[in-house]
């Protein structure tokens, strides 16, 4: 019987954190949530169950509510890099959930790397 699409998504998101929790070793979790409209991230401590950063396209400082593309997803990945940084956070494991890693995922992580974050 063929899986629906959110099964599918579902089935993805559990496989893929179930992997981190086994390699991730008490590094914080770079997770990434998309919408058709907008995308967030945040690097979350799991051992204390705090959210360390995060940075989202609903900020007013990025001037880009709504808006959802592969630009604004790497303006997304520079600025959790840099806050990340302030919070004293040098490695993360990077949790995509149930995406895909192309497109908007890519390059918000492509930027987070070049930001100086280690994933």
């Amino acid at each position: 019987m063929a899986l629906k699409k959110q099964e599918l998504f579902q089935k993805r998101r559990l496989r893929v954190r179930n992997k981190l929790k086994a390699m991730s070793n008490g590094r914080p979790r770079l997770s990434v949530h998309r919408s058709s409209k907008n995308i967030s991230v945040q690097i979350i401590d799991d051992v204390n169950g705090v959210t360390l950063a995060s940075a989202s396209t609903l900020e007013k400082d990025f001037g880009a509510v709504g808006k959802n593309n592969v630009e604004v997803a790497a303006k997304i990945g520079s600025a959790i890099a840099e806050r990340a940084k302030a919070a004293g956070v040098e490695e993360v494991v990077f949790d995509r959930g149930g995406f895909i890693f192309h497109g908007k995922v890519k390059a918000l992580a492509d930027a987070a790397r070049e930001g100086g974050l280690k994933f």
